[in-house]
């Protein structure tokens, strides 16, 4: 009885010390954990291109693992590195003749529209707040249009001045997503091995993890690239800085509800209100039909290895991973939905005889 009792008191030792140590390697980790999640969703993303690599090479696993890092190199960060300055130099240019635009007159000449005097009436007759005028608005966005521009500015001078923590970051990732290419059997017996649960259990856990982090990254940030490339056709073939108004479209498809409406609605309204009806009703049926579509066709049809998950608990995990962690939520969200989930499955399964009995008494 002691001995047992001895046994059972050195196994709960050993586990709260491990409970310890491992927090406080979350601790010392915490700093990079998005790189590390980065370059672990980017293993499950390469991973058939490393298993190719590795068929044409056997035998050398750090030449595959290098390769197969400096293919992912060249194939995103050269062409998302051209993309960005024509961003910032296309969203300069376009703010600068915001800025003209609004200080030669042009901003006055349209608050003396019919429609905008009318529409100015009507809201200041059911406004409980002061009078809203036609001057006040050209100062609010004269003033916005300075302040965004010093913004973009200041976005760009910030994102240069630091580069070294940039180059930090994104070498950290590809250091991390080497050792995940090359020793991903190791890793994955390892966690078989540690993991407390039967091999069919550990199977449906890291099956899971990885078809929704896979299916995370590919459902949001596809159709986001897809609107925002489908968007800004449509905004340069109305004449408006398309490369960058779509990219703007691009990360607007994350904010939940509202998505790339924040951004071709107003393009809409500033069209109908210059005079050019023709061009904001085409961009009107452009954003509803061809850029909403993908939205609502594309997103679930990628997403739809989640587990089962229906699509209101994908918003749900989308919007939430979103305001708990930021951008990287889209990938925290679902997979932290989709396991939970597994659990309650595994769970059920587990505790099939005691929930019965339950159930019955």
């Amino acid at each position: 009885m002691a001995t047992k009792f001895q046994t059972e008191s050195r196994h709960y030792v050993l586990i709260i010390a491990l409970l310890l140590a491992l927090y406080a390697s979350y601790l010392l980790v915490a700093p990079y954990i998005g790189a590390i999640v980065l370059a672990f969703v980017l293993s499950l993303l390469c991973f058939p291109v490393h298993q190719y690599i590795e068929r044409k090479i056997p035998g050398k696993p750090n030449l595959v693992a290098s390769l197969s890092c400096l293919l992912l190199v060249v194939v995103i960060l050269v062409p998302a590195s051209l993309v960005f300055i024509a961003i910032v130099q296309q969203g300069i240019v376009f703010t600068k003749q915001s800025y003209h635009w609004l200080s030669t007159g042009g901003a006055e000449q349209l608050m003396q529209h019919g429609a905008v005097q009318r529409t100015l009436d009507y809201v200041n007759q059911i406004s409980p707040a002061g009078e809203i005028s036609g001057e006040s608005i050209v100062k609010q966005l004269t003033e916005f249009s300075s302040g965004f521009g010093k913004e973009l500015l200041n976005f760009s001078t910030q994102l240069v001045g630091d580069i070294t923590g940039l180059i930090f970051g994104f070498v950290l990732m590809l250091f991390i997503l080497f050792f995940l290419l090359r020793d991903h059997e190791k890793i994955v017996n390892s966690l078989h091995w540690i993991i407390p649960l039967s091999r069919s259990q550990e199977e449906a856990l890291l099956s899971e993890a990885k078809t929704v982090a896979r299916s995370a990254v590919i459902g949001s940030f596809l159709t986001a690239i897809a609107q925002g490339i489908a968007g800004g056709i449509a905004i340069a073939i109305v004449g408006l800085p398309g490369l960058f108004w779509g990219t703007m479209m691009a990360f607007a498809s994350f904010i939940p509800a509202v998505g790339t409406a924040l951004i071709w609605i107003p393009a809409c309204v500033y069209l109908l209100l210059t005079g050019d009806w023709p061009w904001a009703l085409f961009l009107a049926i452009w954003g509803v039909v061809v850029v909403g579509s993908i939205d609502n066709v594309l997103r679930p049809l990628l997403m739809q290895g989640s587990s089962g998950m229906s699509t209101l608990l994908i918003f749900l995990s989308l919007i939430g991973g979103i305001q708990l962690f930021g951008l990287i939520g889209v990938i925290y969200g679902p997979i932290i939905f989709a396991l939970t989930i597994v659990l309650i499955r595994l769970y059920t399964i587990e505790f099939k005889d005691f929930l019965a009995q339950q159930d019955k008494s």
